[in-house]
Formats: structure tokens, sequence, C-alpha cells
């Protein structure tokens, strides 16, 4: 099967990823947003339009994102990091937001928190864990 092209009828949604369910306060690009995809998929949809996805500016508002070429860390998967080992899984597991409306500034802090250990996991790795990312920023 040949990928769809531009030129082909297709059909999408637009669904900005904090809008996904997420343990930590809001949707990010982990396991939610593959299951959105999958569920895209099933439904015969060809398409994911996330809006912008740079940091959010006033407000906490995707549309004035603080730079129209970076993307958010706030959008990082916590359980992706501990998958990949650069936060541990019991701290993600148990330092959960609740369900239901979302509180951007306990969001945020929480999220950064979380950012900041995985940076620092990732700053004492050995130079050989941290190669392929260093080869990625290259």
């Amino acid at each position: 099967m040949t990928p769809p092209t531009l030129r082909d009828r297709r059909s999408g949604l637009l669904l900005h990823p904090t809008s996904l369910p997420g343990p930590h306060g809001s949707g990010d690009l982990g396991d939610e947003a593959r299951r959105f995809v999958a569920f895209l998929a099933a439904a015969g949809q060809g398409f994911w339009q996330m809006l912008p996805i740079g940091p959010p500016g006033y407000g906490n508002s995707p549309y004035s994102a603080q730079s129209a070429f970076a993307g958010s860390p706030l959008l990082l998967s916590p359980g992706l990091l501990a998958e990949a080992g650069w936060l541990d899984r019991d701290d993600v597991g148990r330092e959960r937001r609740p369900a239901g409306r979302v509180d951007w500034g306990a969001t945020i802090a929480h999220r950064e928190r979380l950012l900041a250990r995985a940076a620092d996991a990732f700053a004492r790795a050995p130079a050989v864990r941290r190669a392929p990312a260093l080869a990625f920023r290259e």
C-alpha cells in the first residue's frame, strides 16, 4: 500500500495534544496520543492536526505561543521518559495529577519538576547513554 499524498482525498481531526486525557494534569505526546492515533486510523482518518505546539504564552494558550519554531517541553510524556530510564517509574506513577478540569499553574509546576529531574538524570548519565540524543541535536 502506498502512503497517501496531499493529492489524495483524506480527512482528519483537529485536536491539541493537551486536550487528551493524561495522568499529569493534561494530555501530552505519550500513551494517550498513541491511542488517539490508533483510533483515528481505525476510523479511517488520515490526518491529526495538532494546532500550535510551541511553548504556551499569555494565559497558557497555545495560540499565543512564545515561539513559532520551538516545541513545548510540557508535551513531553513523563511516562515515556520513565520508560527510557530518565525518570523513576514509581515516582512518575505516584505523582499523578487529579483528572478533570486542568489547573494549569499546578500542571506546569508538576511537569517542570519532572522535566528537571529527567534533565538532571541525563546530565549525570555516562556519555554513551547520552550519545543518541547528542547525535540528534547535531
